[in-house]
């Protein structure tokens, strides 16, 4: 009982730190992505789609997943659902590359705070789960804000609700398909890798090679900076409960909104901020859940042991 207790403890740690990791990367991506200016942003997602693959595909063969992953590749029902992942993964890339490039890293930072209210949403419409008072609250206030965004924007907030839903679409798939972070983002990498690299083919290269060495190496490294946050990402959603995720899942887009403001000076309108402050008062409603239902987890779970 104690080797087990142990063992679900370090893994617990293991998920916090990937975790964390992920988010660190995801809200600071935007000096990243800065670096490839002034390559269009369609053309650093061709960059992405096509790097992407031999970064995975080096991981792959170091981790001895090779073998196991053409199963998989065997597998139509996996395939079928990687191939959705896939390009709801790449509209989330696209719509996050144009925001940090066009002065928008705000409003993507909502999106992101919008994600995991987003993903109780859909625990209840796609997987019939019961949503707590708190939650109910949470989803009613993520509503608020998207109406008062529609005034401050003057128009439906495409970039928020583009990055929140289709990453919590995303998320919802791959927690349900059978293969792990390597090898389900090896297999999404097929998928993009020939539209990427048949974009840059048709467009003489996407920039690579017209603005220099250091803009050059941030695009062939773009498949690498892709991939490390994605696997540490779904392999901590393996590792850790959904709840934990969802609280963690915070780090990101507040990291976003503090490079927005403080580094990109970005101007945050009153009606935009309105709309943040909305989200957090509902963020706050699931926080405190979670905290109430994890103590009485543990609780149990003491009582158990």
């Amino acid at each position: 009982m104690t080797h087990s207790t142990d063992t679900s403890k370090g893994q617990y740690r293991l998920g916090i730190t990937l975790s964390l990791v992920a988010n660190a990367v995801w809200g600071t991506a935007a000096f990243y992505w800065l670096q490839t200016t002034p390559v269009d942003s369609i053309d650093v997602l061709a960059h992405r789609g096509a790097w992407t693959l031999p970064a995975v595909f080096i991981v792959l063969i170091i981790s001895g997943r090779v073998i196991s992953t053409a199963k998989l590749l065997k597998q139509p029902r996996v395939m079928l659902w990687m191939l959705l992942a896939a390009a709801l993964i790449s509209i989330n890339w696209g719509t996050f590359l144009y925001a940090v490039t066009h002065g928008q890293a705000t409003e993507a930072s909502l999106g992101y705070f919008l994600l995991p209210i987003l993903s109780v949403l859909l625990g209840v419409v796609l997987f019939g789960e019961q949503p707590t008072w708190a939650q109910k609250v949470a989803i009613a206030m993520a509503f608020m804000a998207i109406v008062v965004q529609l005034f401050a924007v003057g128009g439906i907030p495409v970039i928020s609700l583009a990055l929140s839903v289709s990453f919590a679409l995303y998320g919802a798939i791959r927690k349900n398909v059978q293969a792990d972070a390597i090898q389900g983002l090896f297999i999404e990498s097929l998928f993009l890798f020939p539209a990427g690299l048949t974009w840059l083919l048709l467009n003489g290269g996407g920039g690579f090679g017209e603005y220099g060495l250091r803009v050059d190496t941030f695009l062939l490294l773009s498949g690498a900076f892709t991939a490390i946050p994605l696997i540490t990402h779904v392999t901590a959603s393996r590792l850790l409960p959904l709840s934990t995720v969802g609280l963690l899942s915070y780090v990101g887009p507040s990291l976003q909104l503090i490079v927005a403001q403080f580094f990109l000076h970005e101007d945050t309108p009153p009606l935009t901020m309105l709309s943040f402050v909305i989200v957090w008062c509902g963020l706050v409603f699931i926080i405190f859940d979670n905290l109430r239902r994890f103590r009485k987890l543990r609780k149990l779970s003491k009582d158990v042991l």
